[in-house]
């Protein structure tokens, strides 16, 4: 079984930050100056966000886009980081 891609795992991390901060995609969108289906996209994995985007996503989530990509790494256990 192949790991899962950096993508998803960032969407995994984005999700579990929103979901932690007790927000809804709608909120963070709105917040992010992005469109919800966007979020969407991203925390399935299905976009990859602009590093622009990206950072203000994390923003929102109050955390640094550093801490948000170190945290979609450690979303694969046992398999190593991910070397972006």
């Amino acid at each position: 079984m192949s790991a899962p891609n950096i993508s998803k795992l960032f969407g995994l991390a984005v999700r579990s930050r929103r979901l932690a901060a007790g927000i809804t995609q709608e909120k963070l969108a709105e917040q992010a100056g992005l469109h919800p289906t966007y979020i969407s996209m991203v925390e399935r994995g299905v976009r990859n966000p602009t590093l622009d985007a990206a950072d203000r996503i994390a923003s929102v989530l109050k955390i640094s886009l550093p801490q948000l990509i170190e945290a979609a790494q450690n979303q694969n256990p046992g398999k190593g980081k991910q070397r972006i």
